[in-house]
């Protein structure tokens, strides 16, 4: 602000043609912060996407899991064992997509940041 006032006060600047350069500046600044709010956007659906079938794939496969220890369980016991190692497999399913999750959190607050300092995107 007080390199404005110099140069206005030594007459070195014109006032049309610096506010129609900040203009132009600012245009630029906020079509690129558009442009870069939907590319992320766009990721983020396509994320979604991508992790939804992800997740159905992995339950599908828990339960093609569990349906053939189930029908191979002969006693009590077996029954026992098969339950132990489908929770433990389920738990681990649970671990997997935690850390997936605590990943894409933190890609998506590095992206965020980069797009409100005006930093390119890629």
């Amino acid at each position: 602000m007080a390199q404005l006032s110099e140069r206005a006060a030594s007459g070195s600047c014109q006032p049309g043609e610096n506010a129609e350069a900040e203009a132009t500046k600012l245009n630029q600044s906020a079509l690129e912060f558009m442009l870069g709010a939907q590319k992320m956007m766009l990721e983020e659906l396509v994320f979604f996407g991508d992790e939804m079938l992800e997740r159905t794939r992995i339950e599908m496969q828990i339960f093609n899991e569990f349906v053939t220890k189930m029908a191979g369980a002969h006693s009590v016991r077996d029954v026992r064992t098969m339950y132990q190692q489908c929770g433990e497999h389920q738990l681990d399913f649970f671990r997997r997509d935690a850390e997936r999750l605590f990943k894409h959190s933190e890609r998506m607050i590095a992206t965020t940041s980069k797009l409100i300092n005006g930093l390119p995107l890629n």
